[in-house]
């Protein structure tokens, strides 16, 4: 579960990025989370993920308090989210099973672990017959499943997908969430971070809209609903 409350950032050249927010993200919803550029959206993945502390307010995340945890448990708490970038942040000279690997390898998974977990995760993102591939063999959808993969392959409870179609076209956007929806569909919390208004509308899903650091909008159904002109 995600939950912050009054949240209030403001960093060190004044600029004041987050206004008062409070949400909640209950085990295994999908949410988008939506607004222009400089609204507010990439402050509340620093916050969530500890990259930044909050100036004021509460953040839970996962069971852990962020006000209040020790540096000791941060690695801990990353490890219950997943993180997918627009950019992909693949090593182009490890294979696609290797950069699965290295990411296990990094929270001390064991090598049974390794074997058992990355053939299923791979075929979860339809990629079971690429795992010798390097990144620069497959194509920029391919490498976004890549990147999925790597999100999921540590078993995180929750994964925030920053972007994941912003290198894509349309129809490859579309399949990236429907694996997405179907990954949320298997249990795993979901919070998709984007500003394409066509592909969120296609979904249904709970929209929380963020504008100058406030939510302006937070309901099932569509982009913006109460402001068109947005």
């Amino acid at each position: 579960m995600i939950r912050l409350i009054d949240v209030q950032q403001e960093y060190d050249n004044g600029t004041k990025a987050l206004k008062g927010v409070s949400l909640r993200i209950d085990d295994g919803d999908f949410v988008f989370l939506v607004g222009p550029s400089g609204s507010g959206k990439s402050t509340i993945i620093k916050l969530i993920t500890a990259e930044v502390p909050p100036s004021a307010g509460r953040i839970m995340v996962n069971g852990y308090n962020l006000n209040t945890i020790r540096p000791s448990q941060v690695a801990h708490m990353r490890r219950t989210l997943g993180v997918i970038f627009q950019d992909f942040r693949l090593i182009e000279k490890k294979t696609v099973r290797e950069n699965l690997t290295f990411a296990m390898k990094a929270v001390g998974a064991s090598n049974r672990a390794i074997r058992e977990r990355i053939p299923y995760v791979l075929k979860l993102v339809g990629l079971e017959k690429k795992g010798d591939r390097y990144p620069t063999e497959i194509s920029g959808g391919e490498q976004q499943r890549v990147a999925i993969a790597r999100a999921l392959v540590n078993n995180p409870s929750m994964i925030i997908a920053d972007e994941p179609t912003g290198n894509l076209d349309p129809q490859r956007s579309l399949e990236i969430m429907m694996l997405l929806e179907r990954i949320n569909e298997l249990g795993t919390t979901m919070m998709v971070v984007t500003h394409e208004r066509e592909l969120v509308d296609q979904f249904g899903k709970r929209v929380i809209a963020i504008e100058n650091g406030r939510v302006i909008s937070d309901e099932t159904g569509g982009y913006y609903r109460h402001d068109e002109t947005i």
